[in-house]
């Protein structure tokens, strides 16, 4: 586009000439001491950014230099080169996976069903009960019992894997590792839902009830941590809404879906959506110390198909070509949530 002097001059009346436009010189001036600027603003907060550093010395080892390794997926495996030095193999190992004739790519789709099944229950089970928790919360007026209740749910999410994992083991007591009925087991033996013989064979060695324990297990250990985002947006809701919801009649129940509800839905959305981004993602560790060759086919994912296949089976292609296109599907649903999000409520994450 042309520019014409009437942009950077104004003609002066007084004078009967042109001068430089006041703020054009204020925009000239900022532009020719932007580093400046920046520099002088990192010097003022220097101790902000010294805090910085090691966050961006995480995402560098942790997130960054680790996608080098993604050439494996198009690299032919060699335990002994390094894979810069590795030939190229094009798109073979994502072939095996996706058509490949020799059962490897029968055990991915598999790996890839229960990736996507077990998520799709955390997502329809999982992710209201935080919200229920914190409409919970809010109702309880004593603070006190409301410190109380909140501190025992927020728990289990401080234990860790390896801890939470065992006390699930010891609940319904899997045959291989102890003796005798768990609490669970008992109690579910005692009410006619499983038969003895089941629960002396341990629920973990049936694969039956493997998704409904993990996802059991993972409201216990999520839910009260995940409600601390949405009780701080319903303790921010302005009084005076209540009041005047009050005033036209509205009981409790008629608060919270004309005022509570609507009031945190913009937080609802955007968690919504970061949880649709992160569907494919399952926490393998947790799966990796529950699962047993007796439930592989439904409890193995993505991840512990990798695992297997590339710490045990010294197949670092494959593993590589998994979890990439576990990733990049991951990626196009977040873009694909967003999308919606924006067209549907005007909230989204970018």
């Amino acid at each position: 586009m042309e520019r014409k002097a009437a942009d950077f001059l104004v003609y002066d009346e007084a004078t009967k000439a042109y001068r430089e436009n006041p703020e054009q010189k204020v925009r000239d001036d900022v532009e020719k001491h932007y580093w400046r600027n920046v520099g002088l603003t990192i010097l003022k907060d220097w101790r902000l950014y010294i805090m910085l550093i090691p966050m961006l010395l995480v995402f560098l080892f942790w997130r960054y230099f680790p996608m080098y390794e993604l050439l494996g997926s198009f690299k032919v495996s060699d335990q002994v080169k390094p894979v810069s030095e590795q030939l190229f193999s094009g798109f073979s190992y994502f072939k095996r996976l996706l058509v490949g004739g020799d059962g490897l790519s029968t055990e991915f789709w598999r790996a890839f069903r229960n990736t996507f099944l077990l998520s799709f229950y955390g997502l329809c089970f999982g992710f209201p009960m935080p919200i229920i928790l914190a409409l919970f919360f809010n109702e309880i007026k004593s603070n006190l019992v409301r410190s109380t209740c909140q501190v025992l749910t927020y728990l289990p999410k401080f234990m860790s894997t390896v801890v939470m994992t065992s006390l699930v083991t010891m609940l319904v007591k899997q045959g291989s590792l102890t003796t005798g009925m768990g609490i669970v087991s008992q109690a579910l033996a005692s009410i006619g839902l499983i038969s003895r013989d089941i629960a002396n064979a341990g629920l973990l060695n049936n694969p039956n009830f493997f998704r409904a324990i993990y996802q059991i297990s993972g409201i216990w250990e999520g839910a009260g941590y995940d409600s601390i985002v949405y009780f701080a947006a319903i303790i921010a809701i302005s009084p005076t809404s209540y009041e005047a919801a009050q005033i036209d009649g509205a009981g409790k129940m008629a608060q919270m879906r004309y005022v509570v509800l609507p009031s945190i839905l913009s937080t609802i959305v955007i968690m919504l959506i970061t949880r649709i981004g992160s569907l494919l993602n399952i926490g393998y560790e947790k799966v990796l110390l529950l699962y047993n060759p007796n439930t592989y086919v439904t409890a193995d994912v993505v991840s512990t198909f990798a695992n297997r296949y590339g710490l045990e089976g010294a197949a670092k292609g494959i593993a590589s070509a998994a979890e990439m296109m576990n990733n990049v599907i991951g990626m196009f649903l977040v873009i694909s949530a967003n999308t919606i999000a924006r067209k549907a409520s005007d909230v989204s994450l970018y």
